[in-house]
């Protein structure tokens, strides 16, 4: 399938369709390879190409809808500097991202344009509100050739996915514009993915990209454990498999086609050791690289692969890891929000086929806002912002300061478990407390104003782009015995080397001691509600949402309450309660986030 790098408005919609094309390449394939690269035009008396030809590879991951630069920590990133300093860059936005790409692109005739997955689910309303077609249209412009599915593609479930993928209007909001909604130009990568009736991957497992006699071939899975954090309803009728087993078994079909260049994009990430975009992960001395799941995994995908390009942590890095047979291999993240893209360059040898893995060089660079924006995505903006107007700029309530979202215990996670306790009691009085899961808080509130609503404003806009899930509160019974387990799981089992600290309603409190191991880090004799000890044997309903009632993000004892009663969507519950505790002439103070003591 022919392939253009430079970015072209025109660009004829492309038809993407593996199954046939692995029976071309697999004849195709093995011709090639019998011959000397050169040997095609040698009759012809044209110049012979040279053995090598540098490919670049561009790419971002976790894009979450973020077509508008994304507001307070969420859009800035941190770069190091010469004397070991730090500064804040303020980075992202669809019309930055896209200018960016396309000077990347000028001199470079062979460029692939690649994804790490979620590059939808989780978004700000100007996306969110029309189930992100608004972004799948902005990734057709930015001529994305390939992505990984993520977790986030299947917040809406399996057919919602395929939409996006192929088009259609919604099923049940239908069409926003006079337009059918086209689908992706670009195909979404699901190899380990499988449809539990039929077995197979829902979607194409790897695409091949080409350009004369140059192939690359792209593999692309989304973390195994999907399933534990993407509500029940979103996986139902899939099977995840492992990412390493799926990826070696797609590269010796590649293989076996006569693709040799095999780039790995994998949904699943890792730490750095430091936060700056332009760290240096391969730096030698204590603490330094990255940890994480991606570590495991690269060291056991097959060295046939020749680089990995991950996403899910929203952690920027640029690290080699040894492949099974002990050689390096460029493993690529480009944080989140489109706050940064990698630049790689992967040299082709048409003698071999293959990349010469000692040639790879990438860098993480900032999608500054200091360039010229791209007028056709001002344009695509403008039009989504205007349909969802009516709907995002009313405001909802009024903030004295800034609601950042970071840290352990957050002020945005404290206020969302605060207006959930606040909706529970108004559903059911004997509702007790209230509990929300940190990746459930997208962004914070920031008092500055976003547009000509006024600083300390908050919108409903603002609001989607914090709740975008649309889970619903729901009411649980449990014993205080089950809601101390529930606090021990933070810090335990699937989340003992990545804790997920649940954000505790202002009545909760208790010690965190990190200097110890597994569930001994929460102090069980520090576990207080309304400031007396939690009774083992008696009875508390708790406030969560759907998706924690249901036991994700590993909180299984979350999923064994009784006496279920389920509420309105999360959004509808913060918004009730700034709009009842909150006004222009009275905002609301953030809280503390002092309901933890973290002993460190």
């Amino acid at each position: 399938m022919p392939a253009t790098s430079q970015p072209d408005p025109s660009r004829r919609r492309r038809t993407y369709r593996m199954l046939a094309a692995a029976a071309t390449l697999a004849t195709t394939g093995a011709l090639a390879a019998a011959l000397p690269a050169d040997a095609h035009d040698a009759h012809h008396g044209k110049p012979l190409p040279s053995r090598y030809q540098d490919v670049q590879l561009l790419s971002f991951n976790d894009l979450h809808g973020n077509l508008e630069p994304p507001s307070g920590s969420s859009g800035r990133v941190t770069e190091l500097q010469a004397d070991g300093t730090t500064k804040t860059i303020d980075a992202g936005g669809v019309e930055y991202l896209a200018t960016h790409l396309r000077e990347a692109r000028k001199g470079n005739a062979y460029s692939i344009t690649a994804a790490g997955g979620d590059m939808v689910g989780a978004s700000p309303l100007i996306s969110g509100l029309f189930h992100d077609e608004p972004t799948i249209e902005a990734l057709n412009k930015l001529d994305l050739d390939v992505t990984s599915v993520g977790n986030h593609e299947f917040d809406e479930g399996a057919k919602e996915l395929a939409r996006l993928q192929y088009g259609g209007c919604h099923p049940t909001a239908g069409c926003y514009t006079d337009k059918k909604f086209k689908g992706a130009d670009f195909p979404y990568l699901a190899a380990n993915v499988l449809s539990e009736k039929t077995g197979k991957p829902i979607l194409a497992p790897y695409w091949v990209w080409k350009k004369k006699d140059v192939k690359i071939g792209f593999i692309g899975v989304t973390l195994e454990d999907t399933p534990g954090v993407v509500s029940a309803e979103g996986v139902k009728g899939l099977k995840f498999k492992d990412e390493v087993e799926t990826i070696n078994k797609y590269a010796k079909v590649l293989q076996r086609q006569g693709v040799k260049s095999i780039v790995a994009l994998i949904h699943e990430g890792g730490q750095p050791a430091s936060g700056a975009y332009n760290y240096n992960c391969d730096s030698p001395g204590a603490g330094d690289g990255i940890s994480g799941p991606i570590v495991d995994i690269a060291k056991n995908i097959s060295p046939s692969v020749d680089a990995l390009v991950t996403g899910h942590t929203h952690a920027a890095y640029v690290c080699t890891i040894p492949d099974p047979a002990g050689n390096p291999r460029m493993v690529t993240s480009a944080a989140s929000f489109g706050r940064l893209y990698t630049d790689t360059t992967l040299t082709y040898d048409r003698f071999t086929g293959d990349i010469a893995r000692t040639s790879v060089k990438s860098a993480n660079h900032v999608v500054t806002r200091t360039v010229a924006k791209a007028p056709d995505m001002t344009e695509l903006i403008g039009k989504w912002n205007t349909l969802a107007a009516p709907i995002g700029n009313r405001a909802i309530g009024y903030i004295s300061a800034d609601v950042p979202n970071t840290g352990t215990e957050s002020p945005m996670g404290d206020l969302i478990a605060d207006a959930q306790l606040a909706y529970g009691k108004s559903l059911d009085a004997e509702t007790d407390l209230a509990l929300m899961n940190p990746g459930g808080v997208r962004a914070g509130l920031t008092y500055a104003a976003k547009g000509s609503e006024g600083d300390g404003v908050v919108t409903y806009a603002e609001g989607f782009t914090v709740q975008p899930f649309s889970n619903t509160v729901n009411l649980q019974d449990f014993t205080g015995a089950q809601l101390i387990q529930v606090l021990k799981e933070q810090v335990s089992g699937s989340n003992a080397s990545a804790p997920k600290i649940l954000q505790p309603s202002a009545n909760l409190t208790y010690t965190l001691d990190l200097t110890k191991s597994g569930a001994d880090r929460v102090v069980t004799d520090s576990i207080k509600l309304n400031g007396a000890a939690v009774d083992p044997s008696a009875t508390y309903r708790i406030a969560t949402n759907s998706f924690l009632a249901g036991g994700g993000d590993g909180f299984t004892t979350l999923g064994q309450g009784t006496n279920d009663l389920v509420g309105t969507d999360d959004l509808t519950a913060l918004e009730q309660y700034l709009t009842a505790n909150s006004s222009a002439t009275g905002p609301i103070t953030p809280p503390v986030a002092n309901r933890i003591t973290i002993v460190q």
